[in-house]
């Protein structure tokens, strides 16, 4: 007779909900419109066993006042894309730019951990809206593409290497 724990049956039972960790995740994926979020986009695993070494996530049109997360062992780099109308800032001062793209390099990240890599944003408008963060993996060895975005009516685990997502829910 085969004796499993209370603690194991709970387990298995929870397994159904868990998330799929194959793919980079957003963590939270929801956020208020036209709000702040801190959110953090996690590596579950490397490049066929190779570590990563640099994590690069495209920052979305209507996403602005980006601040990455500090890691230490990680050097970040912050590239920049003028704007083709300017917007006020959160201090009031009229931007002419804003965060394209957020780079760390470093690490590296066994391909047996993970880490998460976080940011504080302001969410673009338009609650029910699903905002895409296309996301470069590089390994010591090859590199994984998670940029690949849904079709209208597509699920996101159907799509070949999917982009992680924030979906945006109606302001408080």
């Amino acid at each position: 007779m085969i004796r499993i724990g209370r603690w194991a049956v709970v387990l298995f039972a929870g397994l159904g909900s868990v998330p799929a960790f194959a793919h980079v995740t957003a963590n939270p994926d929801q956020g208020a419109a036209d709000a702040f979020l801190m959110t953090s986009f996690t590596v579950p695993h490397g490049c066929g066993g190779s570590s990563t070494v640099a994590v690069r996530i495209k920052i979305p049109d209507g996403v602005s006042s980006v601040k990455p997360q500090m890691k230490p062992g990680w050097k970040v780099d912050i590239k920049m894309r003028k704007l083709a109308q300017p917007i006020k800032g959160e201090n009031g001062a009229m931007l002419t730019e804003t965060v394209d793209e957020v780079d760390w390099t470093g690490g590296p990240l066994p391909d047996s951990m993970y880490d998460s890599f976080g940011f504080v944003m302001k969410m673009p408008a338009g609650a029910g809206r699903t905002i895409y963060f296309p996301t470069v993996q590089e390994c010591e060895k090859g590199a994984n593409h998670w940029i690949n975005i849904p079709a209208a009516g597509q699920p996101w685990h159907d799509v070949r290497d999917p982009a992680p997502f924030v979906k945006l829910t109606a302001p408080h």
